[in-house]
């Protein structure tokens, strides 16, 4: 009873829908870090009482090795009571032999009574030693498996993670104009080269501009000339030069 009873403890998590919490849980991450809390606490409980349990044995084995000494030292009593009644019923005291021989048979009930509660116990300690055995290696699994949920928990907690931060470059990549990635560049060369014709018909208007004042120049040079001869003609000279 005593063993199902640390065993329940042990692995009543396990017992638990773990994916059905995951799924109805507001916050994965929260709840796994409650689950490695509670299988550890668990944990702890259970090798409180496995301590327990193994410390009870070990008195049974120390009450189990002094009923063998007792045994044995009776035993040893009865062998030398016997010996000192032989001893005197050889030299004709049939009463001190009688009193030995009585205390020999004291000490052998006695050794009798102790080779007994021996042989009660072996059975019980034989089944108790293998449980404690059992229970040893169930929580040495448990240990295991509770680095594997912590493993596991921190494998889960770093994807959840990675899938959220892929989930909003999907959507930032979904936002842009994959159709026709160059639209907008177009559009913006085509402003450019609008703005660069607006320079170059600057420019020619400015460069027709200039050739006009050069042309009205080159007029005003035209009537001074024909002015100079004009002046010269009415002073009797030549109009060549």
């Amino acid at each position: 009873m005593a063993k199902q009873t640390i065993f329940g403890r042990i692995s009543s998590l396990l017992k638990a829908n773990i994916n059905q919490l995951i799924d109805n849980a507001e916050d994965p991450q929260l709840m796994l870090d409650q689950l490695v809390r509670d299988y550890t606490n668990n944990i702890a409980d259970a090798k409180t009482a496995i301590a327990q349990t193994i410390g009870n044995l070990r008195l049974l084995e120390q009450d189990n090795e002094e009923d063998v000494r007792a045994a044995t030292e009776w035993g040893q009593k009865a062998a030398n009571a016997s010996a000192a009644a032989d001893k005197y019923r050889a030299e004709g005291k049939t009463a001190e032999a009688d009193k030995f021989d009585n205390l020999a048979k004291i000490a052998i009930g006695k050794q009798i009574a102790a080779e007994d509660e021996v042989k009660q116990q072996a059975p019980s300690l034989a089944t108790q030693n293998q449980q404690v055995e059992q229970l040893k290696q169930g929580l040495a699994g448990m240990e295991q498996k509770l680095q594997d949920l912590k493993a596991k928990r921190d494998s889960l907690v770093a994807r959840s993670k990675t899938a959220e931060a892929q989930s909003k470059v999907n959507d930032a990549i979904g936002n842009i104009d994959i159709t026709d990635p160059t639209s907008d560049l177009s559009r913006f060369e085509e402003k450019v080269r609008r703005e660069e014709a607006k320079v170059l018909g600057q420019q020619e208007l400015q460069a027709s501009s200039l050739d006009a004042q050069f042309e009205s120049l080159e007029d005003l040079g035209k009537d001074a000339d024909v002015e100079a001869r004009l002046a010269a003609l009415k002073a009797g000279g030549s109009s060549s030069i």
